[in-house]
């Protein structure tokens, strides 16, 4: 259907791509993936004819149409929603006025014998199967149902489109693209405005589309869910296998440890010509050996691998304090925004420890009581603290209160202690920082750039209470894993607000839905919630046709899982309660030893011989039971990390 051949393109000096080949075949369903700056948006780009290679070539027949969404889209259209999105129906509306025509025609025709007259039947028919094909004859239920799908309510459908946020927006424009149906559809991102019911109808719908997709995302969940095949930019090179993401990823694995031995293996080599022709070069006997090798080793294509990725990167929050046991309460806590009811009587609790996370479909309030709860939006009834709570928050407007004349680097020097301010260029890596964008003023960067910037910042203090309003937005692949690690390792008390389903999957214990101004709580993570509505696929939201036999053993199958999933939660909390016992103990010992060594570095100490002897001893035992500790605290720790990874 589409293909690129030979395709090269420079920026900076820098090639981005490199001599690449590339074909889309009849019902692909392909996820672009590579580091930040590997190209992905700018092949999509080339693909939608917004942008020119340097060199190579692009072909496609004349009648495929191609649509794209980019990340980021603004819109000042003041229509309803519903009439703009059917504007995209451009097509249909064509060949709705070219039927019209060609029925009137024919009914002032009486030359029923002619070639003409046959032509103009055989064209009201091919129109009126296109017509068909495109939903044409159902236009505005089919409108309807697409943006329904991704969200809107009946009464938001005649509001004006430039009453709505960005996200909203960026929701009509991909109604729009899905709407007029191009033969291949182009996505960059399209997770990031939407929520998590929205992105399963998203799922399905694309799964079932008649024509290509290509999409761009950093949801590995959406990827698996929906590609059929995987392609990877990297090091200007592309590799590409009809296989999922999940799947592509471990074959590249093994691919990369055989790329890394034939680099190792290379590397010998050359070096031990180098030596043989540094050797013998300036002696007459051998020096024509020498200059032989030498050109047999400008021959050689050398092996390029890419530096190992920053998911290798641990990085853990500081020890946060100690809070008391409640960390939070909301006795009828009330938000409305004008006549507009977001949260009404709202009532709960969140202990020390516990880890939530906040579900629900876009401006049913996740957003609204995490910012109520982080001390940065009013609102009516009574909200408690407990004692001693350090309070970290992190949302989208964090990004606006950062130092606008501070460089990237600053920002995070001025914030890290110990340790960390070795591993500052690491951090800011692993958050998509690298080279000279560490200089860069934050005055000069992007909306995405200083929410991420916001989040390294976030990883270096000390808090006992986190709130986190979706962070992966931003994200890449890496950055998630980093992000995820230091969250899983994190000891203190967790809010976190996200659609991403594989970053939820394992991170939080309790699921707190939103719906209609109440909350719902289920205990266990995203899968365990998935699960009790019955969502296990979340296609399962548009399939309301089940037979009673598949009811049953969906029913049985959930029940199964939801037994396991329980069992293994029980597991974790036995678990962490495990290392917490052991922790505390660590610390008294550490406690203890280091009073007694306050003692033995005062030489008079020593004078009372028996009093010393004994605190020596009592020193000796402390130390070997540490010793212990240590060795099961290392056990524990193994423990957790296999379970975080069955997850």
């Amino acid at each position: 259907m589409i293909t690129i051949a030979n395709l090269s393109i420079e920026f900076s000096g820098k090639k981005l791509f490199d001599n690449i080949s590339f074909n889309v075949q009849h019902n692909d369903r392909i996820g672009l993936i590579g580091r930040n700056g590997a190209g992905k948006s700018t092949l999509l780009k080339i693909f939608a004819g917004a942008l020119s290679p340097g060199t190579g070539t692009i072909s496609k027949p004349n009648d495929y149409t191609i649509g794209y969404l980019p990340q980021e889209l603004v819109s000042d259209s003041t229509l309803p929603i519903f009439e703009e999105a059917a504007n995209a129906l451009s097509e249909i509306k064509n060949i709705e006025k070219r039927i019209e025509d060609i029925t009137n025609e024919i009914s002032n025709r009486e030359d029923y014998e002619s070639e003409e007259y046959a032509l103009l039947l055989e064209q009201l028919a091919e129109d009126n199967d296109h017509l068909r094909i495109l939903g044409g004859h159902s236009v505005e239920a089919e409108v309807e149902r697409v943006l329904t799908g991704l969200g809107f309510t009946q009464e938001e459908l005649q509001k004006p489109m430039n009453e709505f946020s960005g996200g909203w927006q960026m929701r009509v424009e991909l109604a729009k693209l899905l709407l007029a149906r191009p033969g291949c559809i182009l996505l960059d991102e399209p997770t990031n405005h939407l929520d998590i019911e929205s992105i399963g109808w998203v799922e399905d719908f694309l799964k079932n589309y008649p024509g290509e997709v290509i999409l761009v995302s950093h949801d590995r969940q959406f990827l698996d869910n929906i590609t059929n095949r995987t392609v990877e930019l990297s090091l200007g090179k592309m590799y590409s296998n009809t296989m999922p993401y999940s799947q592509f990823v471990e074959f590249r694995s093994i691919q990369r440890e055989q790329d890394v031995a034939a680099f190792t293996n290379q590397k010998k080599q050359i070096a031990q010509q180098e030596r043989f022709i540094e050797r013998f070069k300036s002696k007459a006997s051998l020096a024509s050996r020498a200059q032989s090798k030498l050109k047999m080793l400008d021959k050689i294509e050398r092996i390029e691998i890419e530096d190992e990725d920053n998911s290798k990167l641990v990085l853990r929050f500081p020890n946060p304090p100690r809070s008391s046991r409640l960390v939070v309460e909301c006795k009828n806590i009330t938000k409305s925004y004008g006549d507009n009811l977001v949260l009404s009587n709202i009532n709960f609790e969140i202990e020390r420890g516990q880890r939530v996370a906040f579900v629900g479909k876009n401006g049913e309030g996740k957003s609204t009581l995490s910012k109520i709860i982080g001390k940065f939006e009013s609102y009516d009834g009574t909200l408690n603290y407990g004692n001693n709570i350090e309070l970290g928050y992190f949302g989208q407007h964090q990004a606006q209160m950062l130092d606008e004349n501070a460089a990237v680097f600053d920002v995070i020097d001025s914030a890290a202690t110990g340790d960390m301010r070795k591993n500052i260029r690491n951090l800011l890596g692993a958050f998509l920082f690298s080279g000279d964008d560490v200089y860069k003023k934050v005055k000069v960067l992007s909306g995405g750039e200083k929410a991420r910037l916001s989040l390294a910042r976030l990883l270096l203090q000390p808090v006992n209470f986190l709130i986190m309003d979706e962070p992966t937005n931003h994200l890449d692949m890496t950055s998630k894993d980093v992000l995820k690690n230091a969250l899983m390792n994190y000891t203190g008390t967790l809010i976190v607000v996200s659609h991403d389903r594989d970053f939820l999957r394992g991170l939080t214990e309790r699921t707190i839905e939103f719906k209609n101004h109440k909350l719902k709580t289920y205990e266990g993570d995203i899968d365990l919630f998935l699960e009790s509505q019955q969502l296990a696929s979340l296609q399962d939201l548009e399939k309301k046709d089940k037979t009673k036999k598949e009811e049953k053993e969906s029913v049985g199958n959930a029940q199964e899982q939801r037994e396991k999933r329980k069992a293994a939660q029980r597991e974790r909390n036995k678990i962490k309660k495990e290392l917490e016992t052991c922790e505390k103990r660590i610390s008294v010992l550490e406690e203890k030893m280091a009073v007694l060594e306050e003692l033995f570095a005062d030489s008079e100490f020593f004078n009372d011989v028996e009093t010393s002897q004994a605190k020596q001893k009592e020193h000796s035992e402390m130390k070997e039971e540490l010793d212990k500790k240590m060795d099961e605290w290392a056990d524990i720790q193994e423990k957790m990390e296999i379970i975080h990874k069955q997850q």
